[in-house]
């Protein structure tokens, strides 16, 4: 155990967003009296982001040149028999990585907000959400036991349903967020069945203990049933990650939270709760690493969300829809490396992610903001000499999304294809399909939307919805875009350079070295993938190169100049393209038809199941029979025994005459 990692340092980055958000929402609302103000809320929440941060740095740099580690209970909450329930840290490569991410995009985010949020009554409450949520998302990644992880995991949940419902005088914003809270309640329900699992047959609920058993584990089968303990463990566990992670079918959800405010966006698409479950199977790949069966469905699940989800970006003209449906994608790929076995490669990809995808919202609110608040992409066009800090940069950010070499979104979603490629696992073969069609698939929908956007005729004058935006004060007689102030851009361009840059710098260390060695356990043995991909790596560069001759760049590649030729130079082919297709553009136009199964058919049945159990067992057979039949019955029962209490003695006596005359008779028989 290093001492370089001190734990006053480890408790300050939670504690600091905390304080940031508790002083924020206490003295910076109408709750507490508004004592104070705007410039000092912004810059006690920045500050706790920022203190935060530094010390993750710190603690990465720690991790990563000293081989620091550190993994101790620091309060224990309550014993329960032998299960002890307790608040600790663990700090290995996986939780430093993610600390430093979640921490950086959330100061970038922090800084946006000041110009994104600048006219909202709420700005203070605003600050107070999103520091609440830095602290919930560091508590989850820093957790050294499911207890702690658990808590972390809802607080997310929590918070991003304040967040998302946060203008809630918007009847959207209110269905949006009651929607999340509730598709999440489902999956949640699968990850508490597992970590229940985990402490009944493990009997403990901290990541080293229980891992040290799972050997014990993989002998047991589930009580009842000839199923694998361990595999149906981790279907649990993985049910946890669909929801909070949006696999489809759980995805549903995360389109509709683009209802809050952008900088939301970008918090809860880029870094924090939608990888939240990439986080967590990578986490327990100790256990996943015992079921095939499992790492089969996480597999299908990530394939088909990868590419099915990115269909859907295809239509969409919001520009906020657009990359909502880039990040269901992408955190499909992760997905499917989990189930490869590669978890350091979705993990990568989870880092790289991070900051291109933070990038791409921080740049479409900016947008949002130069256009007067339009946020339909057929109504812009053009803005790139309006507005060349947020061109570039969203350039830089789809050049990474797509994967092009040398950008950071390359080197790990490269990674992934080449690891589905070597998996052995029955789903693979679909799985790689699915990865390599998403690649044209995710080039073609980037680039529409950049190039409707940043080039093109200006269409910004004729937006027929031009007159509903007067609320937000704009003068509706000049629609020119402008440049978004500093505080808009100065986080674009800081996260900009990890998006073309960090790939690079740490594709050895993180799947080729070992950084991850004693956060993530793969068989070698039996699943091969990430060995496989060790023996053909030969540096950054030459994998970069190399990709030029490579079947996903050339689908890129395919993918923009398709988009290109189709919305630049010759506009009517989208147009007869959706003419011809139109059963399917109506399949993508509904989302295929999710939210109507979920709306008519899983929650009418489940409402005439709640009726019908409340009408049939509740008020018949409850109510009006065991509770209003029983009093009934004593009554009845009570006017015939009332009959016999007449008060006078010589009936006594008969009754007592003819008992013991019965009594003698049936002894008699008896005998």
């Amino acid at each position: 155990m290093s001492q370089t990692l001190q734990t006053s340092n480890l408790l300050a980055v939670p504690l600091a967003p905390l304080v940031g958000s508790v002083l924020a929402g206490v003295f910076g609302t109408h709750f507490g009296g508004n004592w104070l103000g705007r410039r000092i809320t912004h810059s006690l929440t920045i500050l706790g982001v920022l203190v935060a941060f530094i010390l993750s740095a710190q603690t990465l740099w720690s991790v990563a040149v000293d081989g620091a580690r550190f993994n101790e209970t620091l309060y224990t909450w309550m014993v329960v028999g032998g299960l002890k329930m307790e608040v600790g840290f663990l700090i290995d490569g996986l939780t430093a990585m993610m600390m430093c991410v979640v921490t950086f995009v959330s100061l970038m985010v922090h800084v946006y907000t000041i110009g994104y949020m600048e006219e909202d009554e709420g700005y203070n409450r605003f600050f107070s959400y999103i520091s609440l949520f830095t602290f919930s998302m560091l508590m989850l990644v820093m957790s050294n036991n499911m207890l702690q992880l658990f808590f972390g995991w809802e607080a997310v949940g929590l918070v991003s349903y304040l967040l998302i419902g946060f203008w809630f005088n918007k009847p959207t914003a209110i269905f949006a967020n009651m929607k999340a809270f509730l598709v999440n309640r489902v999956g949640d329900f699968g990850f508490i069945l597992g970590i229940g699992l985990i402490a009944a047959f493990a009997g403990t609920l901290n990541y080293a203990e229980a891992f040290t058993k799972t050997s014990e584990l993989a002998a047991l089968t589930l009580p009842g049933t000839e199923w694998m303990l361990v595999t149906v463990i981790c279907i649990c566990l993985f049910i946890g990650a669909m929801g909070k992670s949006a696999q489809f079918p759980l995805h549903v959800w995360l389109p509709d939270s683009m209802e809050g405010p952008t900088p939301i966006s970008a918090l809860i698409h880029a870094a924090t709760m939608v990888t939240a479950g990439i986080f967590m199977v990578a986490r327990m790949s100790p256990l996943f690493e015992l079921s095939d069966t499992a790492l089969n469905l996480v597999m299908v699940v990530g394939a088909i969300t990868a590419l099915f989800m990115g269909f859907l970006g295809l239509i969409q003209n919001d520009i906020k829809r657009v990359v909502a449906y880039s990040t269901l994608s992408q955190l499909g790929y992760m997905t499917v490396a989990l189930g490869a076995s590669a978890y350091s490669v979705a993990v990568f990809h989870l880092m790289t992610h991070a900051f291109f995808k933070a990038l791409l919202f921080l740049g479409a609110g900016s947008v949002i903001m130069g256009m007067h608040h339009n946020q339909d992409i057929r109504w812009m066009g053009g803005v790139r000499k309006y507005m060349p800090i947020t061109w570039i940069t969203s350039l830089l950010g789809s050049l990474a999304l797509i994967g092009t070499p040398f950008f950071s979104g390359f080197y790990s979603k490269d990674s992934i294809i080449e690891a589905v490629a070597e998996s052995t696992l029955p789903a693979a073969g679909f799985a790689h399909f699915a990865v390599l069609a998403g690649v044209f698939v995710t080039a073609f929908y980037s680039f529409r939307m950049y190039f409707l956007v940043f080039h093109g005729e200006e269409r910004y004058d004729q937006n027929p919805d031009a007159h509903h935006h007067d609320q937000h004060g704009d003068d509706h007689h000049d629609h020119t875009p402008h440049e978004s102030p500093w505080v808009v851009t100065v986080p674009l361009l800081l996260l900009a350079i990890p998006s073309v840059v960090i790939g690079y710098f740490t594709i050895d260390a993180m799947l080729f070295g070992d950084f991850f060695k004693d956060a993530i356990f793969v068989n070698e043995d039996a699943h091969e993938a990430m060995h496989e991909l060790g023996h053909a790596y030969h540096g950054a560069i030459a994998m970069a190169l190399h990709a030029f001759s490579s079947a996903p760049f050339w689908l890129a590649l395919a993918g923009v100049v398709s988009s290109f030729y189709m919305y630049m130079i010759n506009p009517a082919v989208p147009a007869a393209i959706k003419r011809a297709c139109m059963p399917i553009f109506n399949l993508f136009e509904n989302k295929y038809y999710m939210d109507w199964i979920n709306e008519n058919i899983l929650a009418r049945g489940a409402r005439a199941l709640g009726t019908g159990l409340w009408k049939g067992a509740d008020q018949s057979v409850i109510d009006g029979g065991i509770v209003n039949g029983s009093w009934k019955l004593v009554g009845a029962v009570s006017v015939v025994i009332r009959q016999l209490q007449s008060g006078y003695l010589y009936h006594y006596a008969l009754a007592m005459i003819v008992g013991v005359f019965l009594l003698m008779t049936w002894f008699v028989w008896l005998k």
